[in-house]
């Protein structure tokens, strides 16, 4: 799968390559948390330790070609699985073999206590969201359970380009399905997918998530002049594939990409934006208001999760995740088949990470580090300004064209 011009450009960036088509990666977030500096998103939603996350993938070949992608596109694309397999327990073997050499690395480096560092030697939990699709390896519900077996929670992440992978994937902690857009059209534009039926597949695919007994979640990655002006047709796929949760998220800008996509600055959402869209989502319908409901934000990365009602029990939000009850769980279920569902293994969410808490999902027995003089106050304040921009010109918008949020087009 991996040439020798794919192995070089991903070891450049970072990439420990594992057999023939797989990989691991050491998360900035991991680098964070092991310093006490705050987690990603996934702690504050659902009570992960970042400095104990691997993030990996089983297939580094994707049927995609977004526009966003932060892998800039060093990796080989495919429609369907036409290499040789390399066995389920050298990559799993493999992926902790390689996480380990990369949490060594990090001894000595300032911040760093003895106390995280030792407990980064353990992986929890694994992201399966790297690069690539792993939902396409043949294998993946040996790797899957391999990890169980280990005691780490799985995070599953698919782009919907393949619906009866996800029908037949094994209960994983959590199964996230990429909605980038709306509607063809603009998935076409924003995905760049090698699948002429695109579309009909995504569809497929969130009828697929339905069915599933576990949590799932529709991962929206909010990009300015491509699929920001949509809440209303968003709001409409929940009917498909009534999922637990949805994570909006603004888009990451890491440089420019392959030169055919023209992502700049100018693309990514501010906090403040993404939070609206969520509410706007949800205002949108009433079956969709009367079920779901924002439950918890990560300003730092820009990040809103809104989740069905069914989460807050008595007026408490159950987000987190009892994971060493999962493991028990999904153990069980390897064994004897016996299934179980997502009420069996939620916990309580701390009120810190909560919608409109002062925190603003920042877990306060972390420390906040900031970079180049920036502050809280002066962070706000260029925001402020930002968005005064913006409106300025969303105002002079007039007939005839489509408010893409930073500027207009004519349609």
């Amino acid at each position: 799968m991996v040439t020798k011009k794919h192995r070089a450009a991903l070891t450049r960036e970072g990439y420990r390559l594992v057999g023939s088509h797989s990989a691991v990666k050491l998360c900035r977030w991991t680098k964070h948390q092991v310093r006490g500096r705050g987690g990603c998103y996934k702690h504050s939603f659902y009570g992960i330790e970042s400095h104990q996350c691997m993030e990996a993938t089983a297939s580094l070949a994707c049927a995609n070609k977004c526009v966003f992608c932060w892998r800039h596109h060093r990796n080989p694309v495919g429609r369907s699985w036409t290499w040789a397999q390399d066995p389920p327990e050298e990559i799993v073997d493999g992926w902790l073999g390689n996480h380990a050499g990369m949490i060594k690395e990090l001894r000595g480096v300032p911040g760093v206590t003895p106390e995280r560092f030792e407990q980064a030697k353990k992986v929890r939990h694994c992201a399966l969201s790297l690069v690539g699709e792993p939902i396409i390896y043949p294998q993946i519900n040996t790797a899957l359970d391999l990890l169980h077996q280990n005691g780490i929670s799985t995070f599953m992440v698919t782009n919907g380009q393949f619906p009866e992978a996800i029908r037949s994937l094994i209960p994983v902690t959590q199964l996230y399905v990429s909605v980038d857009a709306s509607n063809a059209k603009d998935m076409k534009a924003i995905d760049r997918p090698l699948f002429e039926d695109f579309w009909d597949r995504f569809i497929d695919s969130l009828t697929a998530l339905k069915h599933k007994k576990q949590r799932t979640v529709y991962r929206m990655t909010l990009v300015k002049g491509y699929n920001i002006s949509t809440a209303a047709e968003y709001a409409e796929l929940l009917h498909l594939g009534n999922p637990h949760f949805l994570e909006i998220k603004a888009v990451t800008f890491c440089g420019k990409g392959d030169g055919s996509a023209q992502m700049t600055m100018e693309n990514v959402p501010w906090f403040e934006e993404v939070v609206e869209f969520a509410q706007m989502m949800i205002e949108s319908s009433p079956w969709v208001k009367e079920r779901y409901e924002i439950a918890c934000t990560h300003r730092h990365s820009c990040t809103v999760l809104i989740a069905q009602k069914s989460f807050k029990v008595d007026g408490v939000w159950h987000t987190w995740i009892d994971y060493d009850k999962f493991t028990q769980l999904a153990l069980d279920y390897s064994k004897t088949g016996k299934p179980f569902a997502v009420e069996d293994y939620w916990a309580p969410t701390p009120a810190w990470a909560v919608y409109g808490a002062e925190e603003e999902g920042f877990d306060p027995e972390m420390k906040r580090h900031y970079r180049n003089g920036k502050t809280p106050e002066l962070g706000k304040q260029i925001r402020a300004k930002q968005l005064r921009e913006e409106q300025e010109r969303s105002s002079k918008c007039g007939e005839g064209t489509e408010c893409c949020g930073g500027g207009c087009r004519e349609e």
